[in-house]
């Protein structure tokens, strides 16, 4: 076969950069940030600790980098969330706090390292935070329309009550996450923070009387 005009396979810096990140997520599932070093990272993407840096200035740098892509994936998330609630509000509760579980928990490593690391990187906190913001906006949105149509009572701001809310889901996930004692079960964690929502909310776990 006539090799002239066939050219070798080139890596892109995109993806090594994306080798470097999927490398870091997959180590990350068994270790902790802490413990995954540069040279750990360097030869899972197939690269020299030197070409490292050519793509990163810091192992937090990749943190953030991961953190970011989760970020942008809850964004677009809940930006697809439906804000009709009204024809079975108990359940679009419960599709939606089991949207913030499912991504959490699917990327646990990511999320077990960020929390870890908040209380050092500003970086972090502010991508955290900005996460967090997302969630307290949409919950805010529905329960304000929700107050508004009469079938959740007035009280509590619904800024407030989603921020309180939020930071639970947080607390709890952060437990199962971290493996935490005292914590509750992963498998029971939807049931019990959707309970929570849903009575804080509506004073009933069933809502319209469905």
């Amino acid at each position: 076969m006539d090799q002239r005009g066939r050219r070798s396979a080139r890596v892109s810096g995109d993806e090594r950069q994306d080798a470097i990140l999927v490398t870091a997520e997959t180590l990350l599932a068994s270790r902790a940030f802490d413990d995954v070093s540069i040279e750990d990272l360097a030869r899972g993407a197939g690269i020299s600790r030197p070409t490292f840096y050519f793509y990163f200035p810091s192992k937090d740098a990749v943190l953030l980098a991961l953190l970011d892509r989760v970020i942008t994936e809850v964004e677009h998330r809940v930006g697809h969330l439906s804000r009709d609630f009204e024809s079975d509000p108990a359940g679009a509760w419960t599709r939606s706090i089991g949207m913030f579980v499912e991504v959490f928990v699917s990327h646990r490593g990511v999320s077990t390292a960020a929390i870890a690391a908040r209380a050092r990187n500003d970086e972090v906190r502010g991508l955290w935070s900005r996460s967090m913001q997302s969630w307290v906006d949409f919950s805010s949105d529905v329960i304000r329309a929700e107050q508004a149509r009469g079938a959740a009572p007035g009280g509590i701001d619904a800024h407030d009550l989603a921020v309180s809310l939020n930071l639970m889901n947080e607390r709890v996930i952060t437990a199962v996450l971290n493996r935490e004692s005292p914590a509750i079960a992963e498998s029971g964690a939807l049931d019990v923070l959707s309970t929570i929502w849903i009575r804080s909310i509506y004073g009933s776990d069933n809502p319209g009387g469905r």
